[in-house]
Order: C-alpha cells, then sequence, then structure tokens
C-alpha cells in the first residue's frame, strides 16, 4: 500500500521520500543579465553571452544590421542544429529578433540584435576588460 501511495505523489516529491535532495526545476521568462560589478570578478559574467557560439552570434549581429541564417553559419562555421538552438537561447532573452519569410518559394530566416542586445554585449566587453585590466595590474 506504501508503494501504490507513493506512486501517486510527483516525481520531485516521491525522490524527497526516497531520501534525495531532488527539487523541481523553475521554468519560466528571459533571465536577466547582471550589471558588471564594480570589482570585476569572472563569475559574474554574462553566462547567456559568455558561450562561445552565442558571443559570434551577437558580435557578428553587432557589426552586421542583419544576417541571414546561412550567413551566420557560414561566419561562425556551426551546424543548422547548433545554430538554431543558440540563437533561440538569444532570442528568447530578447538579445536578437528574427524574421522569416520567402524569397520566392525560398523560405529565408535573418536576424538583427535588439537593443537589449547591444547593451548586453556592451556590459559583457566591459566586464571582460575590467578583468583584464585587474589580471594585467596584478
Amino acid at each position: 500500500m506504501a508503494k501504490q501511495s507513493a506512486l501517486k505523489q510527483p516525481s520531485h516529491r516521491r525522490a524527497r521520500a526516497q531520501g534525495s535532495s531532488l527539487r523541481p526545476v523553475p521554468r519560466g521568462g528571459a533571465r536577466t543579465p547582471p550589471e558588471p560589478a564594480k570589482e570585476a570578478h569572472p563569475a559574474d559574467l554574462d553566462r547567456l553571452i559568455h558561450e562561445r557560439l552565442r558571443l559570434g552570434i551577437v558580435s557578428a549581429l553587432a557589426v552586421n544590421e542583419q544576417m541571414t541564417f546561412n550567413e551566420l553559419k557560414s561566419a561562425l562555421r556551426t551546424t543548422d542544429g547548433n545554430l538554431s538552438v543558440h540563437a533561440r537561447k538569444l532570442e528568447e532573452a530578447k538579445y536578437i529578433a528574427c524574421a522569416k519569410y520567402f524569397d520566392g518559394r525560398t523560405p529565408k530566416t535573418e536576424y538583427r540584435l535588439t537593443d537589449a542586445g547591444r547593451r548586453a554585449l556592451e556590459r559583457y566587453l566591459s566586464h571582460m576588460e575590467a578583468i583584464i585590466r585587474r589580471t594585467r595590474d596584478s
């Protein structure tokens, strides 16, 4: 009987009842990137932009008004799937905007950097510069 009642509980409660520290993961909207601290520390970097391919996407869009999916894929030398996953994360955070349309019968996807994305990149670069200065001054 105890087994049957345990099966009716949500999985995180069952795991906790069995001694696990498993907790449900909150789901939700885009996270707000942290402001650079007065004393720059690597742990405070915007993890969303810090990932290599996402930094590449944001950087490429910072110097180009807009780029198509294929232009980004070529510039970053990555696969369709990899670019798609990372671009979606940036889009969910409102760092980039995506427009899909047809050019004749060919589907096209274009990306551009949003104002929030440009501000996040500026904060990220300022933070990195502060870390570099601090390292050189040590």
